[in-house]
């Protein structure tokens, strides 16, 4: 019960914002946390809604909680920290060399660790009940499904589920226009073959993806890296300067919500990147497999909404939402289209019948925009737990990255801190991290790092954040 006499009637909703204020700093409530509806404050303090809305109108001015579309209220992490600066640039292409990221990679695999390195899901936030059911039903009403091959552009059910979908990106697609994949690794790997010969180069995003680092390496290709800012991504400068001076087979983009910066790039800058391509008949190739994780109310759309010339190779997946067991992708090739279709017959004909079947039949149901709305609720807390973590147990000037969706943050340390040292020691302790040298051909970002976002957050998560820190910490002081 908060008090009303006359002269404090006025500041009802200060007093409500003051009471809240103190539960954040007693750490009953913590970033991320949802707080009370307006309704059910209203009850317990005995006051109006329009003066809890008042009082959430003030903290959210003052920076301590933040709306979220249809879903209310949440604390935001107390501190905040600078961003990393643009990446630098780099006037030479190299072979790539992913001996360090496949190794790191295969060791961070161990199930014991709490697995911060890789950008995966947590199980609990998938809706693989959902999944089974129907994958069982499926089996048992259509016995031969499992066993039979299916066109090789996959299932004309998914690809109109994939089409409806796409429309919210802003893609325009026809069922015919979609290509099904064993995920997104595939339908990239397969529009890179498309578009090149050995012995190419690619303008990459500078970090990247350590993933396409693997891919351009099985085909023998070469890797530009062009600098990125982490708000919007690739620089389109250097981009256009080394179009201008070097013969370059293609560009590979995560387009939003970047992995490892979770960049976003703008409409504006999208299309200029398009423009851009065109001037100098270049290919795009477009991984959106983070498209839908977007923490505000629109999805960002796709560099393919953009595409007037059909030079835009767009990949996506539902491994980042639905499942990644699944390996269910595809791929809109545009010109490019009857190329890849017949790479992918000559790959492996075509993929898994029950899964598409499955991921098709959730895509159509009323359960998946709501499954689409929790899971990005759930990362964006995780998110703010993290960053959170990040402020409260690392040292004062590390910097990192401020996504407005995706699941991953990158960290940028002290020049020189040796992430790698980091990565073996906390494998001691059973965590595992991203150094940042994998997210580069050239084996720059020694003092930097991505963590996921992934996971539900819990103790341990919180603990193993507790010592990075201190391992962190310990580090910079012994290099010093």
């Amino acid at each position: 019960m908060l008090k009303n006499s006359a002269n404090c009637a006025s500041s009802l909703y200060e007093q409500v914002a003051d009471r809240i204020r103190a539960l954040i700093h007693e750490g009953t409530l913590r970033p991320g946390d949802r707080l009370p509806s307006v309704r059910k404050l209203h009850q317990q303090f005995s006051v109006s809604i329009s003066t809890v809305l008042e009082a959430y109108r003030l903290l959210e001015d003052q920076g301590w909680i933040g709306a979220r579309p249809q879903s209310g209220y949440y604390v935001k992490p107390l501190m905040s920290r600078a961003e990393p600066k643009p990446s630098a640039s780099l006037k030479h292409d190299f072979p790539v060399d992913v001996s360090l990221a496949f190794r790191v990679s295969s060791e961070m695999r161990d199930r014991k660790n709490i697995d911060l390195g890789h950008a995966i899901p947590g199980l609990d936030l998938l809706p693989i009940a959902s999944l089974n059911r129907i994958a069982n039903r499926i089996v048992r009403e259509q016995p031969t499904a499992l066993h039979s091959y299916n066109a090789p552009n996959g299932s004309e059910v998914l690809r109109h589920e994939v089409a409806r979908r796409s429309i919210e990106a802003g893609c325009a697609f026809s069922p015919n226009d979609l290509i099904i994949t064993n995920g997104a690794t595939e339908a990239i790997h397969l529009a890179l073959r498309a578009v090149t010969q050995p012995g190419d180069i690619i303008a990459i995003e500078s970090p990247t993806y350590y993933g396409f680092l693997e891919i351009l390496e099985s085909l023998h290709l070469k890797a530009l890296e062009i600098p990125t800012e982490p708000k919007e991504g690739i620089l389109l400068e250097p981009l256009e300067s080394a179009l201008k001076h070097r013969k370059i087979a293609a560009c590979l983009i995560v387009s939003n919500f970047s992995n490892p910066l979770g960049s976003c790039m703008s409409d504006r800058k999208k299309q200029q990147l398009v423009e851009l391509l065109n001037r100098f008949d270049v290919p795009l190739i477009e991984d959106d497999v983070y498209g839908e994780l977007y923490f505000s109310n629109v999805r960002p759309k796709a560099i393919k909404a953009f595409d007037t010339e059909e030079r835009v190779l767009y990949c996506s997946s539902v491994s980042k939402t639905l499942s990644p067991g699944l390996r269910v992708g595809w791929c809109a090739a545009g010109r490019y289209q009857i190329k890849v279709e017949r790479l992918k017959m000559a790959m492996n004909w075509t993929t898994a019948t029950v899964p598409q079947l499955t991921v098709a039949e959730f895509l159509s149901n009323g359960g998946c925009d709501r499954h689409f709305r929790q899971i990005r609720r759930s990362y964006q807390t995780q998110m703010i737990q993290m960053t959170q973590a990040i402020c409260d147990e690392f040292p004062a000037d590390t910097k990192v990255t401020q996504p407005s969706g995706g699941q991953v943050l990158w960290l940028e340390l002290p020049i020189e801190f040796d992430a790698i040292q980091l990565y073996r020691i906390a494998l001691q302790h059973q965590i595992s991290v991203a150094p940042g040298m994998m997210f580069s051909p050239t084996g720059a970002y020694r003092n930097c790092l991505r963590l996921n976002c992934g996971l539900p957050w819990s103790t341990e998560i919180e603990i193993a954040m507790q010592i990075l820190g201190r391992l962190t910490k310990e580090l910079i002081n012994d290099a010093g």
